[in-house]
């Protein structure tokens, strides 16, 4: 699982007939580095399946590739990445 921030949300005119319904984010995952010194987000931007209602701001966990598919088991969608949590507070320990 990786942490992002929500930057904005999807809008799309066609989709996939599995996905018809679905709510698209857009987000932006934050390296160790990033969260460690508390510092914007660093990665590229990526689009997030969200039925949890994530907003512009909030930080998610989200999960990508085969693992993003496994909440829609055994259906077989087209979902890259899976907003599994919104998050109210990170804490990093040192080692």
């Amino acid at each position: 699982m990786r942490i992002a921030e929500v930057i904005g949300t999807v809008t799309l005119s066609r989709c996939h007939p599995s996905v018809t319904g679905f709510r698209w984010i857009i987000g932006i995952p934050f390296s160790l580095r990033a969260l460690k010194e508390e510092l914007r987000p660093d990665g590229e931007d990526l689009v997030i399946f969200d039925d949890l209602g994530a907003g512009r701001g909030h930080r998610i966990g989200f999960s990508e590739g085969g693992e993003a598919a496994v909440p829609f088991s055994p259906e077989r969608k087209p979902v890259d990445a899976y907003c599994a949590c919104i998050l109210d507070q990170v804490s990093l320990k040192r080692p």
